[in-house]
């Protein structure tokens, strides 16, 4: 796979690869990532910046806020399909109408947005939001960004249970590498030895390299794994929570993310790894230094970026769900541009299909690690490009059910 850089600066831009069958996103630029639109080694920040608020401008994120919030009460007819406007509307739509699960499995509220248009979120370490003669801007950015959550709707969902993959796809184990080619999910164990997963330093410690370990032994013909960054999550927490980047403390989240999404795609999927081949830029792990000639040559081979998402004790409440890639490898995925100072990052968003085969493990015990897929190099379609996911509330479990507490790492496999 060829690479171009932008004259003067260097700057690695990646070669827009959709998979094959897959419609075009709904993004900017045509689909290209904005390094391709980088000024003096700004990584196309500035142009991104300019686009969100040329997006703000034009009042169409407005309009569909508008059509929501002027809706008479109760359900709201869409066109994929019948959503609400909250979780307990859609429970009782979901209870009065029977909508049932297998077994092992459980019928719920999931979060979708309604919107085809590309979003912009300025992060929270960007120079804008302290910049006094950007007052305005920093505001009608932030009014932008809390919009962007009314434009988000409830759907009813079947979670199937991952364990009993067979099933549903005989002779296909979730506990598998070809389940992952397939579904773009599965599930591994580990017995860990990292006695405190609130201490970032035991953690990357510890627990990175049981992970990278694991995954060069789930994956035949893999060559390297890198672990280079986690989450925690705890809602419960009574701790320091405190975020500190430069120290390799990511902070413990108080909030789960209650939106149908995932982390990477055609363009950040390639992005994200160059970075921490050759620049180490935001890695926790293992200190990467690779020439760009070596950067070329490790990505010209297959890679995937894989998550790992293991509880510190059973999950009872706020499960992490993923979904299947066969249900929607043919549907066109919505761009979130992540603006920093040095870069746009590119997460994805999906529209609402009944049809989507949503998985979960219930009461997944802290051995248990689900995977599930962000990134494929391989676009040939039969394989697996990612998985989305989200988190929900498990309308079964008890009313004093404690919150989910797991570790959530990020990673890179390489072949």
């Amino acid at each position: 796979m060829s690479t171009v850089r932008s004259e003067g600066e260097n700057t690695y831009v990646p070669p827009f690869e959709l998979t094959k069958g897959q419609p075009m996103p709904f993004a900017a630029n045509d689909g290209r990532s904005y390094m391709a639109l980088e000024r003096d080694g700004d990584a196309g920040t500035a142009a991104a910046t300019e686009d969100a608020f040329r997006q703000i401008a034009k009042g169409e994120g407005q309009e569909i806020i508008d059509v929501i919030e002027g809706a008479p009460p109760g359900p709201i007819e869409t066109k994929w399909g019948t959503g609400f406007r909250g979780y307990d509307e859609c429970l009782e739509y979901i209870r009065e109408n029977n909508i049932e699960a297998p077994p092992g499995g459980v019928a719920l509220p999931l979060r979708y947005t309604v919107s085809e248009l590309p979003t912009y979120s300025i992060v929270s370490s960007n120079a804008l939001w302290n910049d006094p003669d950007r007052k305005a801007d920093a505001e009608a950015l932030l009014k932008e960004q809390q919009d962007t959550a009314r434009r988000y709707l409830y759907f009813p969902q079947v979670l199937r249970d991952a364990r009993r993959m067979e099933e549903y796809y005989p002779g296909l184990d979730p506990s598998s590498p070809e389940c992952m080619d397939r579904m773009g999910v599965s599930l591994a164990h580990c017995e860990s030895k990292c006695e405190n997963f609130y201490d970032a330093g035991e953690v990357e410690r510890v627990f990175y390299p049981e992970i990278e370990k694991l995954l060069m032994e789930f994956f035949p013909g893999a060559t390297d794994a890198l672990v280079y960054n986690h989450d925690v999550f705890d809602r419960d927490y009574e701790g320091d929570r405190t975020e500190n980047q430069e120290k390799k403390i990511p902070g413990v989240n108080a909030n789960y993310a209650y939106l149908v999404h995932n982390d990477l795609n055609d363009n950040s999927g390639r992005v994200r790894c160059r970075e921490l081949l050759t620049k180490n830029l935001r890695n926790f792990g293992r200190e990467q230094r690779c020439t760009d000639a070596e950067a070329d040559e490790k990505m010209s081979r297959r890679f995937m970026s894989i998550n790992l998402a293991k509880p510190m004790e059973t999950v009872q409440q706020n499960p992490f769900v993923l979904c299947a890639w066969p249900s929607f490898a043919d549907q066109a995925y919505i761009n979130n541009y992540r603006i920093y100072d040095d870069r746009v990052g590119e997460t994805t968003r999906f529209t609402h299909r009944p049809e989507h085969e949503w998985y979960w493990f219930p009461k997944q015990t802290s051995t248990e690690v689900s995977m599930l897929k962000c990134y494929d190099s391989i676009t040939v379609g039969s394989v697996s490009r990612w998985s989305f996911h989200s988190a929900c509330d498990d309308p079964t479990a008890p009313a004093d059910a404690p919150c989910r507490k797991n570790v959530v790492v990020r990673s890179y496999v390489f072949f």
